[in-house]
């Protein structure tokens, strides 16, 4: 069996092989790196998607698909000198070192071997206080004259959901947060009415203000449920998905046209697929 430096190395001469000028393919030869950041993106969906149905068997293949981004990128920038494939490798290498104190206490792999007894907990904590004083040190070495902030490098392309708990977490590491749960429920209660109030007034730019506000602070309350947001959304979409397909499949077998039937018999639908499905489950 070859090892994985070798068969790293030759999907490193494949990827290189199709840049060439040559003879190398058109398609991947038009490339740019903004172009092949929607493909990238795809690509992280594709992972998730086979994660979650538990589709072990081509889980391989959709990893496969997004080491192929990154090694497409090492290409196109090693072409433009930018940087290599060597030195991704040691920019993770790196930060996971230093990032692990407790696993690596002189942020070597030699280090390596002393127990911890460190939760999880105390590790993200110690994680994020490494990372602030890695963007306090960016922001000196760049000479800037702003204050470091605990916001710095959350990415601006970030799905909003996501986006919105990272900015919540970052801020909690100050002590910017609810300190209990049913505080925030008291705070999406408050949302829910200032967004009635908003639509009374029917203002279209309120509305969307503090429909904003109060999604902000759904978010907030899976993060003190310990719940990822955008992964209990794509649930309950998954959840709906099969529900409806159901309820189409039921009134296809009756012959029934969903746009004639009243809201109560609908819901009557809904609750029978709804039965159906946890028996199934």
């Amino acid at each position: 069996m070859e090892s994985n430096s070798a068969k790293i190395a030759e999907l490193l001469k494949v990827m290189a092989l199709l840049r060439d000028k040559e003879y190398g393919c058109a398609w991947d030869l038009k490339q740019t790196f903004k172009s092949v950041a929607p493909h990238t993106l795809e690509e992280c969906y594709e992972v998730i998607e086979c994660i979650e149905q538990e589709d072990f068997q081509h889980l391989p293949e959709e990893l496969g698909d997004l080491l192929f981004q990154v090694v497409f990128y090492a290409q196109m920038a090693s072409e433009d000198s930018l940087f290599t494939f060597s030195d991704i490798c040691d920019s993770i290498i790196n930060k996971l070192l230093t990032r692990h104190p407790h696993v690596f206490p002189d942020a070597t792999i030699a280090s390596f071997g002393k127990k911890n007894n460190l939760s999880p907990e105390q590790v993200e904590a110690s994680w994020e206080k490494i990372k602030q004083k890695e963007r306090e040190y960016a922001q000196q070495k760049q000479g800037g004259n702003d204050i470091p902030s605990l916001l710095d490098d959350v990415p601006q392309a970030l799905p909003a959901l996501l986006r919105a708990k990272k900015l919540q977490n970052r801020a909690a590491t100050g002590g910017f947060d609810w300190k209990e749960v049913k505080s925030v429920v008291k705070k999406i209660v408050e949302e829910i009415e200032e967004l009635e109030e908003a639509m009374m007034a029917e203002d279209q730019i309120h509305i969307e203000e503090e429909f904003g506000d109060l999604l902000f602070s759904v978010v907030n309350l899976s993060r003190h449920l310990k719940l990822n947001p955008e992964s209990s959304l794509r649930s309950a979409n998954n959840k709906f998905s099969r529900r409806f397909r159901l309820i189409e499949s039921m009134l296809h077998e009756q012959n029934l046209e969903m746009k004639k039937l009243t809201l109560d018999e609908l819901e009557t639908y809904w609750q029978l697929a709804k039965q159906k499905l946890l028996k199934q489950s």
